[in-house]
């Protein structure tokens, strides 16, 4: 029996893409796209901030790097790159997502994908084996003066949402990690009604339900997905952290926490559209912030901010290189202090505006950016097109409530991570 097909158009954008439930469970997205490069990815929605009680940190990502070691001896990398394709696979704070880009034998890797995602294997001696090689990885990562400044950031943030730990987990915890404990999550969370396999490139719907068809279970499992709760107070942990690294002038991180995470989904996808907007107008390379910061050598070129909302969480960051990092937050807080007193510029909402819908719009000219976007939105409950709207119908006077219910003070955290020979 086929399955019942909903089909998502933007008229505006002249594109389409398909919605399919396949028997097992599985959403299936596909989004034709005459480009020669197709982009698959089968991402379950679970990362590093659902831990269970009893559950040590790093799981989620020891989950992911541990599914390409299949039962036969052989590893999915090797056997994807002999079928041509560049594979991949990544653990967020919210999702893990297996990945490939193929420009030819599609099928064989398509194939691979479902197939090793779908079958776990797991021995003490294997799990013993990759405790060593992330570990390594999660020395590296608190090695890196970049990795170390956005979670002390997070640290600053928040006082007990696990999003504050590091994803990797800690050399103390992957220890604790076993075969069972791999077993356990996986069958908790790697559930396909948990999960969503998104298609965008030189395909129809029907081929990707054919080959879905030969890799997939027949039936569903029907056990609900119990995500642990937490209650997070809306005042920050630390309002400064300093540490010292291999770098050769301070970088920072000011992070802004957001405590009014909607819980309806197309609301969370209007504010983060707001934010989008508003970290355009106040922080852009094109803005005053910027131009002020830089002509009084306060910071370097780089600097940038960008916002970050999901369930449950939502928080904005901005970074950059600089001398003396305080006087930097000094100089953000006092200009939008001046931008609360003063008010926004209308004129610079409706430029932004448009520069946020021609990032949108320029979105769609990449299979891989179209299947990664799409499961952004799948994954936190709205829809890819709809979001075209949002954009249009977001006026000035919304940005402006959004504006002061958000930048102030007390959300504040600045991380820091100075050269080792500099720290005080």
């Amino acid at each position: 029996m086929k399955p019942a097909v909903e089909v998502f158009e933007s008229q505006f954008l002249g594109e389409r893409y398909y919605r399919a439930v396949h028997a097992c469970g599985l959403p299936i997205y596909v989004f034709p796209k005459n480009l020669s490069a197709t982009h698959a990815l089968l991402a379950v929605n679970y990362g590093s901030v659902d831990r269970d009680v009893g559950i040590p940190e790093g799981v989620a990502h020891f989950l992911e790097h541990k599914l390409f070691s299949n039962e036969d001896g052989s590893d999915s990398f090797e056997r994807f790159s002999a079928f041509g394709a560049d594979a991949n696979a990544y653990t967020s704070h919210t999702k893990t997502v297996y990945l490939f880009t193929a420009t030819d034998r599609f099928a064989d890797s398509f194939g691979e994908l479902l197939q090793f995602v779908t079958h776990p294997y797991f021995t003490p001696e294997s799990v013993a084996k990759e405790q060593g090689i992330i570990g390594e990885e999660i020395r590296m990562c608190y090695d890196n003066p970049y990795d170390r400044c956005y979670y002390n950031m997070l640290e600053g943030l928040y006082h007990r949402h696990p999003v504050k730990n590091e994803i990797c987990g800690s050399v103390k915890s992957i220890a604790a990690i076993t075969d069972k404990t791999l077993y356990a999550c996986y069958h908790s969370y790697y559930r396909p009604d948990n999960m969503a396999l998104v298609v965008c490139g030189n395909v129809t719907l029907e081929e990707i339900l054919t080959l879905a068809e030969e890799h997939l279970p027949k039936t569903a499992d029907h056990t609900a997905v119990i995500r642990p709760s937490v209650i997070e107070p809306d005042s920050v942990h630390r309002s400064r952290i300093v540490t010292k690294g291999q770098v050769a002038k301070p970088i920072f991180a000011i992070g802004v926490k957001d405590v009014n995470v909607p819980e309806d989904a197309n609301a969370r996808a209007k504010r983060d559209a707001g934010m989008a907007i508003l970290s355009e107008m106040l922080f852009s390379e094109s803005g005053e912030l910027y131009n002020d910061l830089f002509d009084k050598e306060l910071i370097s070129p780089e600097f940038s901010a960008d916002f970050a909302l999901t369930r449950g969480f939502g928080f904005l960051q901005i970074s950059g290189e600089a001398d003396d990092p305080d006087a930097v937050l000094k100089e953000v807080l006092s200009f939008l202090d001046r931008c609360r007193r003063e008010g926004l510029s209308r004129e610079d909402f409706e430029r932004c505006r448009r520069v946020e819908f021609a990032e949108y719009i320029k979105s769609f000219d990449s299979t891989e950016e179209i299947a990664n976007t799409l499961l952004a939105f799948v994954f936190d409950g709205s829809e890819l097109f709809a979001y075209a709207d949002i954009l249009r119908n977001m006026t000035f006077e919304e940005i402006k409530v959004l504006f002061n219910e958000f930048f102030v003070p007390e959300r504040f955290t600045l991380s820091v991570v100075k050269p080792n020979r500099q720290i005080k």
